[in-house]
């Protein structure tokens, strides 16, 4: 089982299941969005539907490119041998 798990993931053959299981999830939070009550919200842009998932995935790749940028251009990250 976890074999086939790590194969999905791993496995370029899958890539094309791996993109639509994702846009899957992605429309499900989106139309969840939509579904759960608002009935407690202190801000205005909280109101509106697919905030949630908009702001969680932006956040997201935000995060991913200032990672990139601290490990490449800012020197954090090391050669694979630098202890050699």
């Amino acid at each position: 089982m976890i074999r086939r798990i790590v194969d999905f993931f791993g496995d370029e053959a899958h890539a094309r299941q791996r993109r639509r299981l994702f846009y899957l999830v992605l429309v499900l939070v989106v139309i969840a969005d939509f579904v759960v009550p608002r009935e407690s919200t202190d801000y205005l842009w909280e109101r509106l539907p697919g905030w949630s998932a908009a702001y969680g995935f932006f956040s997201c790749v935000v995060l991913i490119f200032v990672s990139k940028f601290l490990g490449h251009r800012a020197g954090l990250m090391r050669r694979e041998d630098y202890y050699e």
